[in-house]
Formats: C-alpha cells, sequence, structure tokens
C-alpha cells in the first residue's frame, strides 16, 4: 500500500512539473501582439526599400526592365489644355518617336532640338529628361512629353532650359485662359518666333505689293483701251 501511494505522490509532482514548464511550440504565443505586427511592418518596410534600391541600381547599370507604361487619359488629366492643343502636342510626339515605340529617348530627343533649332549638349539633354522623368527610365513618355508643356503654361521652367526652349519653338500655343503663367509664356514663345515672324510679315508686304502692282496695271491696260476706242470712233 505505501508503495502505491508512492508511486501516485511522485506521478502527481511529476504532472504538475510538466504544467508549470513553458512549452517551446507556445513560446511564440507569449509576445505580444503588438511586437509581432511591429516586426512584420519592418520586415515589409525593408523589403519595399531595398526592392527600390535595386531598381535604382539596374537603372543606372542600364539593366532594369521596362516598366509598362500607365494608361492614362490626357484629356481628362491634362484638363487646362483643349482637345485642339492635345492633338499637336501627339503629333509632334509621334513625329519625333521615330522608334515608333511610345518614348523618345536621348538621341530622338537630340534630333528634336535640332530640329527646332535648339541644339542641346549630351549632359543638357539628359537634364531636360531628368526633370519630368517620373519612372526614372531615362526617355520620355507621351505623358511625361505633356508634362513640359504643363509646367512652361504655369511658369515653373527655367528661362533658359532646354524644356523652356523646346516648349517656345514648338508649334503648338498653349496660351489658354484661365491657366497661371500662360500669358508670359505666349509672349516668350512670340519673342523666340520673332525673327520668323518678321520673315513672314516681310513676303506677305511683298505680295501685296505684287497685287496692288497687277491691278494697277490692268487698270492702265483699261484706261489705254479706253482711249483707243475713242480715237477710232
Amino acid at each position: 500500500m505505501a508503495s502505491e501511494e508512492l508511486a501516485k505522490k511522485l506521478q502527481s509532482r511529476l504532472a504538475a512539473s510538466e504544467e508549470t514548464e513553458p512549452r517551446p511550440e507556445l513560446e511564440e504565443n507569449l509576445v505580444p501582439a503588438k511586437y509581432q505586427e511591429s516586426e512584420a511592418a519592418c520586415g515589409d518596410t525593408s523589403t519595399e526599400l531595398s526592392a527600390k534600391l535595386n531598381r535604382r541600381l539596374d537603372i543606372n547599370e542600364g539593366n532594369a526592365p521596362p516598366r509598362a507604361s500607365r494608361v492614362f487619359n490626357p484629356y481628362t488629366e491634362f484638363k487646362e489644355f483643349s482637345r485642339k492643343q492635345i492633338k499637336d502636342m501627339e503629333v509632334m510626339f509621334k513625329r519625333y518617336d521615330t522608334g515608333k515605340d511610345g518614348f523618345i529617348d536621348l538621341m530622338e530627343l537630340k534630333l528634336m532640338m535640332e530640329k527646332l533649332g535648339a541644339p542641346q549638349t549630351h549632359l543638357g539633354l539628359k537634364n531636360m529628361i531628368k526633370e519630368v522623368d517620373e519612372d526614372f527610365d531615362g526617355k520620355l513618355s507621351y505623358r511625361e512629353f505633356l508634362l513640359i508643356f504643363r509646367r512652361a503654361a504655369a511658369g515653373e521652367l527655367q528661362e533658359e532650359s532646354g524644356l523652356m526652349a523646346l516648349a517656345r519653338l514648338s508649334e503648338i500655343n498653349v496660351s489658354t485662359e484661365g491657366v497661371s503663367g500662360a500669358k508670359d509664356f505666349f509672349e516668350a514663345k512670340m519673342q523666340a518666333l520673332s525673327v520668323s515672324s518678321k520673315f513672314e510679315a516681310e513676303i506677305r508686304e511683298e505680295k501685296e505689293e505684287r497685287k496692288k502692282q497687277e491691278v494697277e496695271k490692268k487698270e492702265r491696260q483699261a484706261a489705254f483701251k479706253q482711249l483707243q476706242s475713242a480715237f477710232c470712233s
């Protein structure tokens, strides 16, 4: 009997000691939930930052895969411009997108600025792209191209910058009412094109002068015929 009672006591003590010892699988549950959430958030943040840094490194090394261009509606996003103005910008963009890939790269921008009569250095071209390059891909999308004219019309571009020269020398007039700085932009554009405008004005004057001479010639011929008929009669 004594041995049985001793055995029962030993079993009860063993069971009690097992209940008081923390189980390894329950240790994770002993950590407060707020600390677990904080650790998870930190992990997500570091992962996102690492991805961005890797993306920037790939871009600098020229190994970044092209990102899909964001689909947008220029007529709703760029409400400060009329449909005609946006159409003109689209025509100009496609004219210099010689690769037909939906972007204007460094060499295409170089050609554009040369055609507009405002050639830029290699560094100047890179700075032009960098100023509106929102996705850091080193080239201009159609949306980023429209941003040039938005910033020009709003007076946000430096007077001597390459982007301002592009906006001025293009054939697109963005001097719409309600756009901040549009009047100044229009006047600056007209000043940049003053030489061309003067030449066109001279051509118009020459045409008007030729028309006037033709009218006077016809009047003289008519008067001579009347005089001749009077003598003959």
